[in-house]
């Protein structure tokens, strides 16, 4: 028997209209990189970066893979030391061969100023800080090396003392191979001791240094004059657009009957769309060949010294990028990190109103947030980088790259095209993402590594 004096209102919503939303993803994100970086429209497809002519430089980098739990040198690496670049493989694998493993903890001194350096150190694991003394005798840092960085180049090859004395801040492996080692070398094959006999006295031409300019100035009278032109680099770099790309397919039957009051192919292409645009992001970070992460200079690789990101380091960075920085880019838990060291130390970051967020900021440059940022382990308490660029191509920074107009474009460098209907009845749309970012000059980016972010502190 029914108890209700009225309609029910189970029985009543069989009537009422339902108010929706368009449907919603958890993977959308602010993108803020896609919308700070300056874009610019390339006509053909490839975006060509000429520049002035520079000294060969490597990666300042020797990489290290593990060999039953032993790390190796990999031999091809080796090329890293300038006179070594065009040595042949068999060479490179006897060096390789004689680096030696020496383990090291905190505190620990690696190398004493003054000494000579009859070694050199590449780092496996771990992090050293060279120290020197100031002009007033006091204790002066000069950088922090970490994984496949290496000590000293210069004073092994010349045989000379140590400018610096070098101490482990963490504990950690190294290889070491003897000065001997590269004398015998050199001893049996001609083209290597030629090749660093160039190198010894190339006085004042350092890696990655542009070729300099005769000019003359402050001078009086009538002295002659010097003459001299800007030469570039032969084979400048060039980008050709990436892409992301998917087939959107859509049954004619559910666009037919279940069309409103949301268009059902509107729905499905935005979100399409949302997830080739953070697929584009990722890819302009971490692409391994053009991704900003990997287009970073060596000279522009700064360690975190304690792990966690202080205001020392960020200062660093921007020391770096001195010239019009534009913003940092780090993971969200970098910038918590971040935000800690700053309670910490008493100096609280200025909150800067961007984007229509309100985001941390240091020294008047925005903190943009964003997941593409790697890890290197467990997120928790792994490792990740933080980013500093200047941005603009008036500017010599940073810029993104997009195809000037595509067929059937529905955002700027996004197609979507109609690829017709299937014998089952589906339609199929190609969407396709076209993009890329050039680095114009090298100190427009930055990058601070080995930044841990699991560190927390009780400030009651």
């Amino acid at each position: 028997m029914n108890d209700h004096t009225s309609l029910s209102p189970d029985a009543a919503r069989q009537l009422a209209t339902t108010t929706k939303t368009s449907p919603q993803m958890r993977g959308i994100t602010p993108r803020y990189l896609l919308r700070a970086l300056p874009w610019v429209d390339v006509e053909a497809g490839v975006f060509r970066v000429n520049r002035r002519r520079t000294y060969v430089l490597g990666d300042d980098r020797i990489s290290v893979h593990h060999d039953g739990g032993s790390p190796r040198v990999i031999p091809g690496d080796l090329r890293e030391l300038p006179y070594l670049r065009d040595a042949d493989d068999a060479l490179l694998s006897e060096l390789a061969g004689s680096f030696t493993e020496v383990s090291f903890e905190a505190g620990q001194m690696l190398a004493q100023d003054g000494d000579a350096h009859d070694k050199l150190w590449v780092i496996a694991q771990g992090r050293a800080e060279k120290r020197v003394s100031g002009r007033y005798g006091e204790d002066a840092v000069l950088e922090v090396i970490g994984d496949g960085q290496f000590f000293d180049l210069d004073a092994w090859t010349r045989s000379e003392p140590l400018p610096y004395r070098v101490r482990a801040l963490t504990p950690g492996v190294a290889l070491c191979v003897e000065r001997s080692v590269l004398d015998g070398l050199c001893e049996r094959d001609t083209a290597v001791r030629g090749a660093m006999d160039a190198y010894l006295s190339a006085d004042g031409m350092l890696p990655g240094a542009e070729v300099p300019v005769d000019l003359s100035s402050g001078h009086i009278g009538e002295p002659d004059l010097p003459a001299t032109f800007v030469d570039y680099e032969d084979t400048p770099r060039e980008y050709h657009m990436s892409l992301a790309q998917t087939v959107l397919r859509v049954h004619t039957r559910v666009s037919d009957l279940y069309n409103g009051p949301i268009d059902q192919i509107r729905a499905q292409s935005n979100l399409t769309a949302h997830a080739l645009r953070e697929r584009q992001e990722a890819s302009l970070l971490n692409h391994p060949e053009f991704g900003l992460f990997n287009n970073v200079a060596p000279g522009q690789r700064v360690q975190a010294r304690t792990g966690s990101p202080t205001p020392d380091d960020l200062d660093e960075l921007l020391t770096r990028v001195w010239k019009q920085p534009g913003f940092f880019l780090a993971h969200p838990r970098a910038i918590a990190a971040f935000g800690r060291e700053c309670t910490r130390r008493g100096v609280p970051p200025v909150i800067d109103n961007r984007f229509g967020s309100p985001l941390l900021s240091w020294r008047g440059v925005p903190l943009l947030p964003s997941d593409k940022v790697r890890f290197s382990g467990n997120a928790g308490i792994g490792t990740t980088e933080i980013l500093l660029m200047r941005v603009g191509e008036a500017e010599q920074g940073v810029v993104g790259l997009r195809p000037a107009k595509v067929e059937d474009e529905v955002e700027p460098g996004l197609s979507m095209r109609n690829m017709g209907v299937d014998q089952k009845g589906v339609t199929s749309y190609l969407m396709t993402a076209y993009f890329n970012t050039a680095v114009l000059v090298e100190d427009a980016v930055a990058v601070l590594q080995n930044v841990e972010v699991s560190n927390y502190y009780d400030y009651s």
